[in-house]
């Protein structure tokens, strides 16, 4: 149904000129989304009022909408989308698709980039064609590094428009770390490896990956062990302050997030990095210390990856952006290594 033919007020003013262009606000049915909600004016990750009891940065980047996806079926001979959009940050390094941009999936199929204009500030809109249309279940890759406030959808009038089905896994595998985990620098949200992952494995899942500000909190590790999960990976050794600060927090979040599911695979990883500098293998050996500690006691569910394998050796000198962030390649090196283990280790 046509609801701006009800209800004039929720006509979309737009510029982009297609046959029959008609907008739907994405938080009304058959919309589906996944790792973000509505609170307020904005979407998040994690209640705001929690995320502004941890620190300024928490605060802003939790309106940050990486691993955000709407999900619907259609089968419109175009895509379009307006989001009202802030706090987009500009770097030199990492790509305004990345940044602000949206992917449109089917499955696996890749079929376009919402791409938004250099000097976007508030809001943006575009559309992508469809070849061959037919009914089909897209998912949208929502930005990595931006708040958005509103996605509307522009579908053809008359096209088919209805509630997508759940993945194969339900219930959502969590990562959480740093930078690299929030997605910088993909060129593009569906190239960050949880994005990655997900569409390999057609599962769920919830991004907590924070820029710079991943510190192993225990109220964040309280708050992610009430989530629920088939899985959790974490990460976060390069916003760990100092070898201490890490020694004091790794495992103890490990501890948190076992007692609160007894049963899930966890796997804790390092900095995607094939060459250290001095001090990172002290990194790696912190980790393994949780690790050992945990077969130790008993627990027969627990992994490690040394981020030293998370890049192939293949591809490991074109793999990372200022020798830190990782580019699509280190990504995707990255996906199939530790997706290759979820794999292996969860019943799908």
């Amino acid at each position: 149904m046509d609801f701006t033919k009800i209800d004039k007020n929720m006509k979309v003013e737009t510029k982009i000129e297609r046959e029959g262009l008609t907008f739907y606000d994405i938080d009304n049915e058959p919309f589906r989304i996944h790792g973000v909600y509505r609170e307020g004016d904005r979407y998040v990750r994690m209640p705001r009022e929690f995320a502004e009891g941890i620190n300024d940065s928490i605060k802003w980047l939790n309106g940050h909408t990486t691993g955000g996806r709407i999900r619907f079926v259609t089968d419109s001979p175009y895509i379009a989308m307006k989001l009202v959009v802030s706090g987009t940050s500009k770097f030199s390094f990492f790509s305004i698709t990345g940044l602000l941009g949206c992917d449109v999936y089917s499955g696996k199929q890749y079929f376009g980039t919402i791409i938004p204009p250099l000097d976007t500030e508030n809001e943006y809109e575009n559309v992508i064609n469809i070849p061959n249309p037919q009914e089909r279940e897209y998912t949208i890759n929502m930005p990595i590094y931006s708040c958005v406030h509103k996605v509307y959808i522009g579908i053809k009038e008359g096209s088919t428009l209805k509630p997508a089905g759940d993945y194969k896994n339900t219930k959502p595998i969590v990562f959480y770390g740093s930078s690299v985990t929030q997605g910088g620098c993909a060129s593009r949200p569906g190239n960050t490896y949880p994005s990655i992952i997900s569409r390999e494995l057609d599962s769920d899942f919830l991004s907590f990956g924070f820029a710079g500000s991943a510190k192993g909190e225990e109220e964040i590790a309280r708050h992610i062990a009430g989530r629920e999960m088939s899985a959790f990976c974490y990460d976060y050794d390069y916003n760990a302050d100092n070898l201490e600060h890490y020694k004091a927090t790794h495992e103890k979040f490990f501890k948190i997030i076992r007692a609160a599911h007894p049963d899930i695979p966890i796997i804790m990883t390092t900095r995607p990095k094939k060459h250290l500098a001095p001090g990172e293998q002290e990194r790696i050996d912190v980790m393994m210390t949780t690790y050992n500690n945990a077969v130790a006691a008993g627990d027969k569910n627990v992994y490690y990856i040394k981020g030293t394998d998370l890049l192939d050796d293949s591809i490991a000198e074109y793999a990372l952006i200022e020798n830190c962030h990782p580019n699509d390649c280190g990504f995707a090196s990255m996906a199939q290594v530790l997706g290759e283990k979820l794999k292996e280790v969860l019943t799908l």
